[in-house]
């Protein structure tokens, strides 16, 4: 047995210390951040998570500047202590559990401070449980919250506060997902895997927007949810729904073009136009990275800044897939607001037409 600092704190979910958690070695427990000027400028994301049974943390910051994203990865040796948030020049602080947290970052020519409150009580969004054949892809549970920044972030020198009104979405996930080094067993004859998947966190003056859906290759939705959150809502408070999303891709990408979401609002139907300001491709923060995937092991402590240029990216490749479009949205009842649409589509989805097969591992 291992003790840590978590065992003196009233977190355990099993008999054994908090350093284990349960037998999946797939189990991961992640922060994720994004944020944005009202014009959808600046746009920067923060992700670090915790591997416990492959004694891995890892932590990414990015930041979009003139057409260039910077990037900042980072990966250590866990040591089995959970509660240890910095990763190298990366580290996340918890000042007010589910209302407020700010990120820290200092390395490589990227600099930051950034504190998120939080505009209404998280949201809890549906169990995500799904297999592929007889196997489990993913069993995980996550809390998503919209908030305000304040703050500053410095690249190579160049120091620019957040503008007023910066706003984004925090959100915290843990269970299992396909982490560290890809499973090479094959799926088995005849099963073939699909991944679909949209979210859409959105900003108005007084309330946020939230929409997320899961499908499988055929279309067939496993996931999905919408909610309402007026500022200040408790959790009793949130309005819960569903949506239902149309948006076509971009000419030759896995791309939206725009998007157009109808939900059950509190006042009847509502209509959601979204309309991109930009890309930020996920690979950033380690999503789909070759290289800087989650819970990929580096050795003891590694750090390495990565920079491109969006427009370099090509849209063909996978690890380009996965993106965030900050994007205005206007409401056909609730006038202009701004959020993020973001979207993952690996190997076939009927829908699109789309038919190439590429192994989720």
């Amino acid at each position: 047995m291992v003790l840590t600092k978590g065992d003196d704190y009233p977190l355990h979910q099993t008999p054994e210390p908090v350093a284990y958690a349960g037998t999946d070695r797939n189990f991961y427990d992640r922060y994720f951040f994004n944020g944005y000027a009202p014009d959808g400028s600046g746009f920067f994301a923060v992700a670090l998570g915790v591997y416990p049974h492959l004694n891995i943390m890892d932590a990414h910051f990015s930041t979009i500047r003139d057409g260039v994203q910077y990037n900042l990865h980072a990966s250590k040796e866990l040591g089995m202590e959970r509660l240890d948030l910095q990763v190298g020049p990366i580290r996340v602080e918890i000042l007010e559990p589910l209302q407020k947290l700010r990120v820290v970052v200092d390395g490589e020519g990227l600099k930051a401070d950034l504190t998120f409150t939080g505009r209404a009580f998280p949201i809890e969004e549906p169990r995500f449980i799904h297999r592929i054949g007889p196997r489990t892809f993913m069993d995980y549970t996550r809390l998503t919250q919209n908030g305000h920044y304040t703050g500053w972030i410095e690249v190579d020198g160049n120091r620019q506060e957040c503008a007023p009104g910066t706003a984004g979405t925090r959100d915290r996930s843990w269970g299992v997902r396909p982490v560290g080094s890809r499973d090479e067993q094959p799926h088995g004859t005849g099963v073939v895997p699909g991944f679909f998947w949209q979210w859409t966190p959105i900003n108005f003056a007084d309330r946020s927007v939230f929409f997320h859906v899961n499908a499988d290759a055929k279309g067939n939705k496993w996931n999905t949810r919408a909610v309402v959150a007026p500022d200040g809502a408790t959790a009793e408070a949130l309005f819960d729904t569903e949506g239902v999303m149309e948006s076509p891709l971009t000419k030759g990408t896995r791309w939206p073009e725009k998007g157009t979401l109808v939900i059950e609002g509190p006042d009847g139907p509502e209509t959601l136009t979204l309309e991109p300001l930009g890309r930020f491709q996920m690979r950033g923060i380690g999503y789909t990275s070759p290289k800087w995937g989650h819970g990929l092991w580096h050795g003891e402590l590694a750090v390495e800044r990565e920079d491109f240029g969006l427009m370099q990216c090509d849209p063909g490749a996978m690890d380009n897939y996965h993106v965030q479009l900050p994007c205005k949205v206007t409401s056909d009842k609730h006038g202009e607001g701004i959020g993020v649409f973001e979207q993952l589509i690996i190997g076939p989805y009927k829908p699109y037409g789309l038919k190439e097969f590429l192994d989720l591992g």
